[in-house]
This record gives structure tokens, C-alpha cells and sequence, in this order.
């Protein structure tokens, strides 16, 4: 018995510590330490427990967080019903100072009030608020701690409010209106609904600007969303109204698992409003409509648009929302509006056609297959020639284009047959490899009548050119060109910016005839000339054979003054050019079997097209100096013919005295002269 006492004793003495110590007020204080250090732990504020009284049957408790952020419950419960009575307010008047506890930024107050009735099983939780400036009730219905129905009823918050409650800026406003009325909402058995009502919408036009750099008019919008929710369905229907967009969609989705069939439509009057969403800086209008079905393993996108003023339909498999595989058809897409949407310039109009069957679209293992087509192609050559700077006009240019592009994993090869009026363009194997981002590729290129691009190299060009070669991009820049051109072979080969251009008897005639040159000189020549892109510097050096001189005033005065036909003799002999951007200083060294014709330092300004040189023509021994200063076309000759002009009167005179006097006067007349 002695045991037994002192058993219960210790029972009641427990009992009576517990309750001091937990229902008292005694107690409290002494409790209340503990439970503000826990709260600021797990807070990570300042919090502060101004007021903790508990009983054995009721509560209050006021929790400031931290200065102008409070939490006060106060109501009664029973221990051994587990039943409660509890009213409560939350007073956030400083939501910036929550962010340690929130984990986001948010800004401005937030208040709500309520009551909590009901036991350990099932309880209601009634309240209303003021979120976003709106009038907000609610209920919810919490079974075994599990919500199992909510009601809530939002009435005109405003939506900029909204936004800058949640730190974002007031990109529009609107009154919204919700109401929520779910009956049940345990997993697999819900029931219930969602009305959402957006109106007087208005987008920020100032704050588009600002962060976008778009420039909206003055738009308004309205938005509803009706979903119903039965089992583990939910058919719903969507609509969004404004002068800048239209958005519809309707159907039946099932989250889990999910499974989706809906059809949408989007109108878009101007696609720049919807930059802060897609990210993309494009513009003009847009349609689009089409259906989604399928699940996560397997879903179906297909739609129709007039992209462009084009007829597009599209179909995308995706597996685990990630595109599988993709098939496009683009038929009559306008180039120029294609620009336009994509803030290019008006280069060009034109109707563009694509196929597109990509059998896998991942991009680790690509496979498909591309195919484009354009036709009815005109250059807007005004814009050209302006943009470009050049000082002629860019002539009427039509084109048209065709491509077949084959994707395999990492590598593109492409085929191109490009066509205009200034040229042709054909590629069989352009090769783009994405993993190494290198390039290459072959070319061949037709241009008819190289005087229409004079636009480009403000010089006049006579005949055609046909060339073909390689381009290379890797780590270095590589390209070659072969050609055969005015009679000869032409091979040039550029390492970044580093130019070599090999002569093989070109025909020196039709080079002058290609430059629009005089043609002066009749020769086969060799050369080889070295040139730095970046520097804009370079050499030339060449070697003559067989040349001839076609008729010309210097020839034509030497033969007066030499009495020597050098249209009959036949030169060899070596040319060498300095080049510095357009200006050129040549040197040329002509040899006959008795003649010879040297230029030295000869100055050419390609630009100005003008000409500054001394020729030294040794005609059989008599010397004769020209000089050609000028326009290259026609510069102004001089001649110096002392030499020349001495010998022949030295001649004469030798002639004559020796019909008078006799035969032995040369050195007589050597010494006069």
C-alpha cells in the first residue's frame, strides 16, 4: 500500500507540474522563452510572442513576426473531445520585411480573419481577406488534415495590384473575379468547379515601352475560364478577348495520368505585345488553331496558321512533352512579310514553299529532311543600294532558289541551286557540322555579263566569269577558287586573310578587253600575286612571253623618230606591282632580241583611275623617253626625243660633208658634237 501511495502521488505530482506548468499563467512564462527561440529559429525573424495564454480550455496567442507583421489566434478547445474554437486574424502590413520566411520578394499588406470549428477530424476553416484590394471569402473543409472541399469567392481584386504584391511590374490591370466550389476534392473522386472572370483589362502601354521597347496602342481585354471537374476529369472551356488578340480553347483533360484532348485557336492582331511571354522580338499578326491529344508518353500537336500570308500545317509527336518528331508543309509564304514579322529590312519579295519531315528531333540524334522552294524572287534595290552605300543603282535583279537539306545527328548537308539575273549559284554538298561548328562546302558560280555588277565594284567589266572552288570554316578560314578566264587558268587559294592568286598564261589582250583597258599589249602571261585582306596590302609578280604590241601613239612615234617597226618584234620580259589599298606602283622590263622597253616605279591610282609613269624604249639602239600622265584611258603622252634626234642629225650632217670634203671626217664630227 506504502508503494501504491506513493505511486499515485507521483502521478498527481506530474500531473500537477503539467498543468502549472503548461495551464497556468505561471507556467506560460516560463514556457514562452522556449517557444519564441523555436519561432525565430524557424522564422529566421525577430519574432516576438507578445501575448501566450493557454488554459485548459482556451488560448490566446499574439505573434509579431516582426514590426507591422502580426499573428493573433485566440479561441477554446477540449482536450478530450479534441474538439476547438478558434478565431484568428493574420496582419501583414509589411510584406517586403517576410522575405526569409516567404522565399520570395513580395510587397504591400495582406490581411485575412477567420474562425476554425471542428475536432482533430474534421474541421472548417471560414475566413475573408482583403488580397489585392478585393472583397475574398472562403471555406475549407479539412478532413483527417487533408482538404476535402473549397469554397472561396474573390470579388474585384485588382490586378496590379496583384502583380505588384508579387514584386512583378504592373504590366496590365483588371477586376478579377473568381469563384471556386469544390464539393470534393479527394484524389479520383472531385467534384466541383472554377469560374474565372477578367475584366476591364487595359495593358500598361508606358511600361512596355520601358522594358520592352514595345509600342502598343491603347489596348483593352477580358478573359473567362469555365472548368468543371468530375472523377478525374476536367472539361473546361477558355476565352481571352482583346483588340491586339484572340485565344480560345476548349476540352477534356486528366491530370493523373494525364491524358489531354483539346482543341485552340489564337488570332493575333500584333505579335510584339506578346514579347514579356515568348521572349521573341518579332511583329505583325498572326492565326493559328489546331488540336492536342495524348498523354505524357505519347502527345499529338497539330495545327494550320497563315504564317507569313502562307497556308502552313504542321503535325508534332512529343514524348515526355519533348518534341519526337515533326512534319511541316509552308506553301505561298511572302518573304517580305516574313522580314517584316522578323524586323529585317525589305531585302526582297518573293513566295517561299518548305517541306519539313523530321523523323527524330532530338537533337543528339537528329534524322530528317528539309526541302524549300523560292520562287517569284525581286530585290528591293533601292533599299540595297542605299543600305550598302553603293554610288550607282543596283540593276532590276529576279531570283529563284531550291534546297534539299538532309539532318543526321550532328551533321547538315545541304544542295543549293540559287539563279538570277546577275548570277548563278550552285552547291552539290554543303556540310554543316553542329558539334564541331564547322562548315564546308563546294560552290560553283556563273556570272553572265560582269558589267551589271558595277553597282558593287564601281568598275566597268567586260565578259563573263565561271568559276568553282571549295570554302572551308573551321578554326581557320579557308576557300579556293578555280577559273579559267581570259584565256588562261586562274587559281586562287585565301588562308584567313592571307590572298594567293596564281597566273597561268592568261592572255594579256583579253584581261585589257575584261578591264576595259586600251589594248595596248598582245602576251601570254604567268604570275603570281600575294595579298593581306587585312592589311590591304600586296604583290605581283609576272612574266611576259611572246608579247606584241597592238597599235599605239608611243609605238607609233617611235617608229617615226627610230625609224624601227617594234610592232614586228616580239618581247619577253617581267612585271612586278607593289599594291597599297588602290594605289599600285608597277615596274615593267621588256626584251626584244634588239630592243627594249623599261617602265620603273609607274604610279596607278585605281580609284581615281589615273596613270603617272616614264617608259625608256631602246628601239635597235635609239633611245627614246615617253611619259603618260592622266586618266589611264587617255592620259597626255610627252616625248623626249633628243637622243634619237641627235643620232639622225649627226647622220645627216656626217652624209653631206663627206660629198664635199671626203671621206675622213667621223672623228672631225664626233668632235663637234
Amino acid at each position: 500500500m506504502k508503494y501504491l501511495t506513493w505511486f499515485f502521488a507521483g502521478i498527481v505530482g506530474i500531473f500537477i507540474f503539467v498543468y502549472v506548468i503548461l495551464f497556468t499563467g505561471f507556467g506560460n512564462s516560463l514556457i514562452k522563452p522556449a517557444i519564441e527561440s523555436k519561432i525565430r529559429e524557424e522564422t529566421k525573424l525577430d519574432s516576438k510572442l507578445k501575448v501566450f495564454s493557454l488554459s485548459m480550455n482556451d488560448f490566446q496567442i499574439v505573434l509579431q513576426l516582426n514590426e507591422n507583421n502580426t499573428i493573433k489566434a485566440a479561441g477554446t478547445y477540449s482536450i478530450l473531445s479534441k474538439s476547438f474554437d478558434i478565431q484568428y486574424s493574420v496582419d501583414f502590413g509589411e510584406l517586403a520585411t517576410l522575405q526569409p520566411l516567404t522565399s520570395i520578394q513580395l510587397q504591400d499588406s495582406f490581411f485575412t480573419n477567420g474562425t476554425v470549428k471542428g475536432n482533430d477530424k474534421l474541421f472548417t476553416v471560414l475566413g475573408k481577406s482583403d488580397v489585392a484590394k478585393s472583397k475574398t471569402d472562403y471555406k475549407v473543409v479539412m478532413a483527417n488534415l487533408n482538404p476535402s472541399a473549397i469554397i472561396a469567392k474573390v470579388d474585384t481584386a485588382d490586378l496590379a495590384s496583384l502583380l505588384h504584391m508579387l514584386n512583378q511590374k504592373p504590366y496590365a490591370g483588371a477586376d478579377v473575379n473568381l469563384n471556386v466550389n469544390f464539393k470534393n476534392i479527394t484524389p479520383h473522386q472531385l467534384d466541383g468547379d472554377i469560374f474565372l472572370v477578367t475584366k476591364n483589362g487595359k495593358l500598361n502601354a508606358s511600361v512596355m515601352k520601358k522594358d520592352f521597347n514595345i509600342t502598343i496602342p491603347p489596348t483593352a481585354f477580358a478573359m473567362n475560364l469555365d472548368a468543371k471537374l468530375k472523377g478525374d476529369a476536367i472539361d473546361y472551356k477558355y476565352k481571352l478577348n482583346s483588340n491586339l488578340a484572340k485565344m480560345t480553347s476548349q476540352g477534356n483533360i486528366v491530370p493523373a495520368p494525364l491524358h489531354v484532348k483539346a482543341k485552340y485557336a489564337l488570332r493575333v492582331k500584333e505579335l510584339a505585345v506578346l514579347k514579356p511571354i515568348t521572349s521573341a522580338d518579332i511583329r505583325g499578326k498572326l492565326n493559328l488553331n489546331g488540336t492536342v491529344v495524348g498523354n505524357k508518353e505519347e502527345m499529338m500537336l497539330k495545327g494550320k496558321s497563315d504564317l507569313a500570308a502562307s497556308n502552313t500545317a504542321f503535325v508534332a509527336t512529343l514524348h515526355d512533352f519533348t518534341p519526337k518528331s515533326i512534319e511541316a508543309d509552308i506553301k505561298g509564304l511572302k518573304l517580305q512579310k516574313l522580314l517584316y514579322m522578323l524586323k529585317q529590312p525589305h531585302y526582297a519579295d518573293a513566295l517561299f514553299t518548305m517541306h519539313v519531315n523530321i523523323s527524330n528531333a532530338d537533337p543528339k540524334n537528329l534524322q530528317g529532311v528539309v526541302t524549300s522552294q523560292i520562287t517569284k524572287g525581286l530585290v528591293d534595290t533601292r533599299y540595297i543600294t542605299k543600305a550598302y552605300k553603293f554610288k550607282s543603282m543596283m540593276p532590276r535583279t529576279k531570283f529563284h532558289a531550291t534546297t534539299h537539306t538532309v539532318l543526321s545527328k550532328n551533321i547538315i548537308d545541304t544542295k543549293l541551286n540559287f539563279s538570277s539575273t546577275l548570277a548563278n549559284f550552285v552547291i552539290k554538298k554543303a556540310r554543316f557540322n553542329t558539334k564541331e561548328a564547322s562548315f564546308q562546302t563546294d560552290y560553283a558560280v556563273k556570272i553572265p555579263n560582269l558589267e551589271q555588277l558595277y553597282f558593287a565594284t564601281q568598275r566597268h567589266l567586260k565578259s563573263a566569269l565561271v568559276a568553282n572552288g571549295v570554302l572551308k570554316k573551321a578554326k581557320d578560314l579557308d576557300f579556293t577558287l578555280f577559273s579559267n578566264v581570259a584565256g588562261g587558268k586562274l587559281d586562287v587559294k585565301l588562308h584567313n586573310d592571307d590572298f594567293v592568286a596564281n597566273l597561268k598564261s592568261l592572255q594579256t589582250l583579253d584581261i585589257l578587253d575584261m578591264l576595259l583597258y586600251p589594248k595596248i599589249f598582245k602576251a601570254s602571261v604567268d604570275g603570281k600575286f600575294l595579298y593581306n585582306l587585312a592589311d590591304e596590302k600586296g604583290d605581283f609578280k609576272g612574266l611576259f612571253f611572246e608579247g606584241a604590241f597592238m597599235p599605239n601613239q608611243v609605238l607609233d612615234l617611235t617608229k617615226k623618230y627610230a625609224h624601227i617597226d617594234l610592232y614586228k618584234q616580239r618581247f619577253k620580259g617581267d612585271v612586278y606591282a607593289k599594291i597599297k589599298k588602290e594605289k599600285i606602283v608597277a615596274s615593267l622590263d621588256l626584251k626584244s632580241n634588239t630592243s627594249s622597253i623599261v617602265a620603273k616605279n609607274t604610279k596607278i591610282d585605281t580609284k581615281a583611275n589615273t596613270i603617272d609613269a616614264k617608259i625608256d624604249i631602246n628601239a635597235n639602239g635609239n633611245p627614246l623617253s615617253v611619259t603618260l600622265k592622266g586618266n589611264i584611258n587617255k592620259p597626255k603622252i610627252g616625248v623626249d626625243a633628243k637622243q634619237i634626234i641627235k643620232k639622225e642629225a649627226t647622220k645627216a650632217i656626217k652624209k653631206e660633208i663627206q660629198k664635199r670634203i671626203g671621206k675622213d671626217v667621223g672623228n672631225l664630227i664626233k668632235g663637234l658634237f
